[in-house]
C-alpha cells in the first residue's frame, strides 16, 4: 500500500500522463490539419519540409501509446513500467526538440527552397498536368499571379496572355483574355510564405507548450520510480 506522499506522487503522475496523452493527440491533430488543409500546395514546397506534418502525426500517435504504459505503471505501482515510460518519454522529448531545431534551421532557407520549386513548376507548366492544376489552384485560392507577379509568365506565354487563374471573374468579363493589364498584381510566393510563417508560429507554440507538459510528466515519473524503489528496498 502506498504512503500518503507516494500516493500523491502516483496520482499526480497518472494525471500528468493523461495530459501527456492529450499533448500527443494535439500534436497528431495539428499535423493532420496542416496535412489536410495545405497538402495541395506541396508542389511549391520542398518534399523534406512537407514531411513535417506527417512526422508530427507519427510522434503524436507514439506519445499517446507511450502514455498507456505510464498510466498502467502508475496505477499498478510498477517501477519497471514507470522506468520504461520515462526512458521512452525522454527519447520522444529529445526527438521533438531536435525536430523543432531542424524546423527552425530549414525555415531560415525556406524562401530560397520555395523559389526553386516555383521556378521548376512554372517552367514545366505546359508539360505536366499536375503542375498546371497546382498553379491554377494556388492562383485561384490565394488571388495571386506568378512567383513575384504576372510578368513571370512572359517566358511561358510569349503571346502576352496569362493563365486564366491570374485574372478575377470581374476582369475576365471585361477582357476576352487574361493579360498583364487585367491580372492580379501580387505574386504567389510571398503570399504562400506568409501563410506558412503563420502556421510555423502556431506549430512552434504548440510544440513548446507540449514540451513543457512532457518535461513535467517525465520529472513526476522519475520521482515516482525513485519512490517505488525506495519503498521496495524497505520491504
Amino acid at each position: 500500500m502506498a504512503s500518503g506522499g507516494l500516493a500523491c506522487v502516483k496520482y499526480l503522475t497518472f494525471f500528468c500522463n493523461l495530459l501527456f496523452a492529450l499533448t500527443g493527440l494535439l500534436i497528431f491533430l495539428v499535423g493532420g490539419m496542416v496535412q489536410l488543409n495545405y497538402a495541395h500546395y506541396s508542389n511549391f514546397v520542398s518534399d523534406h519540409i512537407w514531411t513535417a506534418p506527417i512526422i508530427l502525426m507519427i510522434v503524436g500517435a507514439a506519445v499517446a501509446i507511450i502514455c498507456f504504459l505510464g498510466c498502467c505503471g502508475a496505477l499498478k505501482e510498477s517501477s519497471c513500467m514507470i522506468l520504461s515510460f520515462a526512458i521512452l518519454a525522454v527519447v520522444i522529448f529529445l526527438f521533438e526538440i531536435g525536430l523543432g531545431v531542424a524546423g527552425y534551421v530549414k525555415h531560415t532557407g525556406l524562401k530560397q527552397l520555395m523559389e526553386g520549386q516555383f521556378n521548376s513548376t512554372m517552367s514545366n507548366y505546359k508539360q505536366r498536368d499536375d503542375y498546371r492544376d497546382a498553379w491554377t489552384l494556388l492562383q485561384t485560392e490565394l488571388d495571386c499571379c506568378g512567383t513575384y507577379g504576372p510578368e513571370d509568365w512572359e517566358s511561358i506565354f510569349p503571346n502576352k496572355t496569362l493563365p486564366a487563374a491570374c485574372c478575377s471573374v470581374i476582369n475576365l468579363s471585361v477582357a476576352k483574355e487574361c493579360t498583364v493589364d487585367y491580372a492580379t498584381p501580387q505574386g504567389c510566393l510571398q503570399k504562400l510564405l506568409t501563410i506558412l510563417d503563420s502556421k510555423t508560429l502556431i506549430l512552434a507554440s504548440v510544440v513548446l507548450a507540449v514540451a513543457g507538459i512532457q518535461l513535467l510528466t517525465i520529472l513526476f515519473a522519475c520521482c515516482l520510480y525513485r519512490s517505488f524503489r525506495r519503498s521496495y528496498d524497505h520491504v
